[in-house]
Formats: structure tokens, C-alpha cells, sequence
């Protein structure tokens, strides 16, 4: 190898290495690799940004428009709704609620469609009876295998297309992908729906209560004549406990509940504080601040949601704009009057003082607030809530959303438009017609996954550029030559599911793609079943929790721990190496 290949491929090692490590996030690694891809020579330097007006990025940024549209319509809430009953079983649940999740996640962004359903599994659990633990999963999944019903279902398919345009001079047309995609997703939701479901944890359903463990916690006691407490707010209150678990959630004066939001409040004699406290530091504070002991969970509970205020779970989502910042920076009390009651993470309790804990993807907060401030909040900071509440939402009307969405479609299958163009007018179309706000439209793109395409593109490229791609699949072909062509395909799909397990899928797809189609090449076969191998192989991100941004979504509302996830993926990831190069070939023949 010469030395620009050597640098490309090193740079991808590189930048692989430090996607897996997960400490510095995926859109940062990929501008870094960039930025030494432009300094080490392999990026002209007026072609280094590029990347970020290619199709498959603009494609991807009016998905997720689109994605945002069709959620806030409400139609596919309704159709979830309509479709499950009251009692239906486990089995029935993922069949209804897995499929329909596929389907969406078809047209729109695989997150989206989580977040979408996963508060009507919750509760659909629920009434049923059973964990949510043994749903959430597999609906991840679902929403997962879903984006291979079509060319837009996620960004790594509109990654592995472009590598076709460029091999074959012609991108993948919008349902070229459908037939294998059908065949995994099938595969996927009979899995999920009679085996999966059985390998997970059946852990008790989380209420909120439960899932906090907030009642042996919460305590109260009332403010004497004599208590230092007297006439000061909530905030000197707060620092005279001196204790690092404790935290003041108000207080009931007379037959009125104040809530510590009330910062112009002061104690006065008589008045009971509800405040959370460890039961080994509560006699500390009972003693430093001369209070009455008044333990009463029932009452607890009361004061920290009543009076027109309730309780929310939610879940940070990905891209939120709580996620790596702790509460006390995002002063939740005084910007939009909400408390932070409790953070679970993992299933388990926060452990420390929540004023000091950075949010993560994934966490369970549990809020406190007035309905409409807490809708309003939860929208600004990203967060889904967990379960049906009595919240004020706002609904557009979904002809709008949908009749956009279908003629965008409808466009891109008959080849009157290309993706980009009559994705980009759908967008334009909602904005024009006043269905969605241009900030919505600007705050439903996901940033890091397009700062990571359009960064990784032409890192991506380097490995063509070089001829690294050449000396990779020769390597491949001295083994691959003893062995059939298929054989290939199968080593393809597996490292694809392996890298894409610990990598981001999209940055997998633009490492494998090219690789891919120099195997091909190679073998003197058509290239489309090597670049499907790749696409499906980056969709299988089953067996941990941070191989999709889903899997992180549901680890915490589900309780999973990581060994769950490989004992729910490892089979199926399994049978789709075993039956996915039939399945490839039966659509796309070499």
C-alpha cells in the first residue's frame, strides 16, 4: 500500500475506534476525521463541505421534517388506537403495534416512529397487565427493520444507494429495497411476536411511583415556632438541610399545597415541608432545623401532585436539548416552571443529588408541573413522554401532513422527481401552507445525523480515491477465492451486523459500501446483493445498546440491562445470517 492509502485507511480505523470508545459524539468524530482527511492531503480542501449538499443529506433533513409532521397530526396515534384491543395479549400487542411501527418507519425517521408508538405500548402493557419490558424491545426492533421497506426508511439505505450511482451510473430506485426488506422485517416480527418477547425480563410494570421508589423517600415534617426554617424561602431552606440527598419539593400550608416553585414563598409556623431525604440523613435534618416529624406517604404524594399539577414520565430522546446538561443548568424551575422529582437510569435510581447529574439518552424523568407548562416543556427540551396523560397537545390536521407525504411518494415512484427535490417540496408545501412553522421544521432535523453524513461522505470517498477499496477487497478475494461467491455475501452481512453493533449504521454504510462494491468487482458479479448485504447487516444493530439510537431509546423506560439486548438479538441476528444471502439473492441475483 502507498502512503495515501495507508492514510485513508488508517483514518478510518481511526475514526472507527473512536466511534465505538463513544465518548466523543458520532457528528464530532466525523468532522474531526474531515478535517485530517483535508490536512493529510486525501480531501481537496474546496471539496471538503461538500458532502453536506449531497442528495442523500437533503433526503434525509426533509424525512425528518416530514417524520415531525406526521407525528404531530396524530393519524398514526389514532390508527394504534383503533387497532389494538383493551385486552390484547403480548403476542398480539408486538403483532399490531411491531407492524404498524415497521410501516411508519418506513417513510419517516426510525426514532420518530418510536417515539410515536412507544407511549401506546406503554399503556396498552399496562391494561394488559404485563412489563412494558416485554414489548419496548421489540418495538424497537421493529422500527428498526422497518426503514428497509423503502429507499427513505433510513439514512444508511440512501448511503448504500449512492455508492450504486456511483458504480453503476444509476442510484437504487425508491422499492427496489422492499422485497428483502419484506422478507427481514417478516422474519423480524414473527421473531419478536412468538419467541423474542420470551427472552426478556418480565420486570414489573413501572408506575411511577414504582419506578422512582419515591414514597420511602419523600418525607415531611412541620415548621415550629422555633424552627430556623421560619420565614425563610425554599432555596435557604434547601441550604440549611446541608445534606447531599435531600431536596424540597413545597409545602402544605393549611388545605393549600405550594410548590417549591414559588420562589417569593416563605415558611411560616404551622406549615408542613415535603422534601426528599435519605432515611439516614432525615434525624439531621428533623434536628438542625427543630421540625416535627410528620412521615405520611399518602399526603407526600398529594402535596407533589395536586392542586391542578401532575406527574410525567418521560424519557430523554436523542437529539434532546436536555441530553448532557444537568438540571440546575437548565434552571427547569425558573425558565419553565417544572420541577425534576426523580431520575431513573437503567432502570435503577440516580443515586446522588439530581441538581448535579448530566441527563443522558435514555434517563426517566419523572416532572412535576401544571399541565400546560409541562407539555410545553417537555416539547423545548426533547423529551417523550412515557405513558397517556391528561396533557393539553397540540394536533395539526393531518390531510396536510399525510396528502404532502403521499404526493412526495407517488412522485418519487414514478420518476418524476428525484427523492431530494420532491422530498424538499413536500417540506415546502407544509411551510407554505402554514401546517408546520419554519422553526418546527428547523428543530424536527436531526443535526448530528447530518453534520455526520455530510462529514463522513468524503471521508468515505477517500478509500476510493486511494485505491484503498481495491487492496481491502484484494485481501477479501485471497480467502473469498476458495469459496463461492455467496460465501462472500455472507462474510459481507456478518461484519456489517458486527461493526454496526458498536458504530453508528449510516458511518458503517459509508465504510462497507465501497468495500463492498470492489468485492464485487472482484468477483466479476453484479454489485446490488454486496451493497444489500451492507445495508441489511447495519440495520441488525440488535445486541447492545448503543449500536441504534432505539435501543438507548427504550433501555431505561424498559428497565434492560446490556445482557438483555444480546439475548434478545443474538438469534435473530443468527437466522438472518443464515437465511439473509438466500433472502438477498432471491431478490437480487448476482
Amino acid at each position: 500500500m502507498d502512503q495515501p492509502q495507508l492514510l485513508s485507511l488508517g483514518l478510518i480505523v481511526v475514526a472507527l475506534a473512536l466511534f465505538a470508545w463513544g465518548r466523543l459524539r458520532h457528528d464530532l468524530v466525523a468532522v474531526l476525521a474531515l478535517l485530517l482527511a483535508v490536512y493529510g492531503g486525501l480531501v481537496p480542501a474546496e471539496q471538503a463541505f461538500l458532502g453536506f449538499g449531497h442528495p442523500a443529506v437533503i433526503t434525509v433533513a426533509c424525512v425528518l421534517v416530514l417524520s415531525q409532521a406526521l407525528t404531530a397530526s396524530g393519524a398514526v396515534e389514532l390508527l394504534a388506537h383503533r387497532l389494538l384491543p383493551a385486552d390484547a395479549s403480548v403476542t398480539w400487542q408486538i403483532l399490531v403495534l411491531g407492524g404498524l411501527g415497521a410501516l411508519v418507519s418506513a417513510v419517516m425517521n426510525n426514532v420518530g416512529a418510536l417515539a410515536l408508538i412507544m407511549p401506546v405500548a406503554i399503556a396498552a402493557a399496562r391494561r394488559g397487565g404485563h412489563s412494558p419490558s416485554l414489548v419496548l424491545m421489540p418495538l424497537a426492533l421493529m422500527t428498526m427493520l422497518g426503514g428497509l421497506l423503502t429507499l427513505i426508511g433510513t439514512p444508511s439505505n440512501l448511503v448504500v444507494s449512492d455508492f450504486r450511482r456511483r458504480a453503476l451510473g444509476e442510484p437504487f430506485q425508491l422499492f427496489d429495497i422492499t422485497l428483502i426488506g419484506l422478507m427481514v422485517t417478516l422474519l423480524g416480527l414473527l421473531y419478536a411476536a412468538f419467541l423474542g418477547w420470551r427472552l426478556l425480563p418480565a420486570r414489573k410494570p413501572p408506575q411511577a411511583e414504582e419506578l422512582f421508589g419515591i414514597a420511602s423517600y419523600i418525607t415531611e415534617a412541620r415548621v415550629g415556632t422555633a424552627s430556623p426554617a421560619l420565614g425563610k424561602s425554599f432555596a435557604e431552606i434547601e441550604a440549611a438541610m446541608l445534606e447531599p440527598e435531600t431536596r424540597l419539593f413545597g409545602l402544605v400550608r393549611g388545605s393549600h399545597r405550594i410548590p417549591s416553585t414559588a420562589w417569593w414563598e416563605r415558611a411560616q409556623a404551622g406549615d408542613v415541608l415535603v422534601f426528599e431525604a435519605a432515611p439516614q440523613v432525615f434525624p439531621r435534618i428533623l434536628e438542625r432545623l427543630k421540625l416535627e416529624s410528620l412521615a405520611n406517604p399518602e399526603l407526600a404524594q398529594e402535596a407533589i401532585a395536586g392542586e391542578g399539577r401532575t406527574l410525567v414520565e418521560a424519557v430523554v430522546q436523542p437529539r434532546a436539548l436536555i441530553a448532557g446538561l444537568t438540571a440546575e443548568e437548565m434552571r427547569l424551575r425558573s425558565r419553565y416552571g417544572v420541577t425534576l422529582v426523580a431520575m431513573s437510569r437503567q432502570g435503577e435510581g440516580s443515586g446522588g443529588r439530581l441538581k448535579d447529574l448530566r441527563f443522558e439518552i435514555g434517563d426517566v424523568l419523572l416532572l412535576q408541573g401544571a399541565p400546560a407548562p409541562l407539555a410545553a416543556a417537555m416539547a423545548a427540551l426533547g423529551l417523550l413522554p412515557l405513558a397517556e396523560r391528561d396533557l393539553p397537545m397540540k394536533r395539526r390536521h393531518w390531510l396536510p401532513a399525510v396528502g404532502f407525504f403521499a404526493l412526495a411518494i407517488g412522485a418519487i415512484a414514478a420518476g418524476l422527481a428525484a427523492p431530494a427535490v420532491a422530498l424538499a417540496t413536500a417540506v415546502a408545501g407544509l411551510l407554505v401552507t402554514r401546517t408546520m412553522k419554519l422553526s418546527e421544521a428547523y428543530n424536527a432535523v436531526d443535526w448530528p445525523v447530518v453534520v455526520l453524513l455530510g462529514a463522513m461522505l468524503p471521508v468515505g470517498g477517500t478509500l476510493e480515491s486511494t485505491g484503498a477499496t481495491q487492496v481491502i477487497a484484494g485481501w477479501l478475494l485471497d480467502v473469498g477465492r476458495a469459496v463461492q461467491p455467496w460465501m462472500v455475501l455472507v462474510l459481507v452481512l456478518g461484519v456489517a451486523m458486527l461493526i454496526s453493533n458498536v458504530v453508528n449504521n449510516a458511518a458503517t454504510a459509508v465504510m462497507m459500501s465501497p468495500i463492498a462494491v470492489a468485492l464485487a468487482k472482484g468477483l466479476k458479479v453484479s454489485p446490488d446483493p454486496f451493497l444489500m448485504a451492507v445495508a441489511v447487516g447495519v440495520t441488525m444493530a440488535l445486541m447492545t445498546p448503543i449500536g441504534h439510537q432505539n435501543n438507548t431509546l427504550v433501555m431505561g423506560p424498559g428497565g434492560y440491562r446490556f445482557g438483555d439486548y444480546w439475548r434478545f438479538g443474538l438469534l435473530l441476528q443468527v437466522a438472518v445470517l443464515l437465511l439473509g444471502a438466500p433472502m438477498i439473492l432471491l431478490a437480487f441475483p448476482f
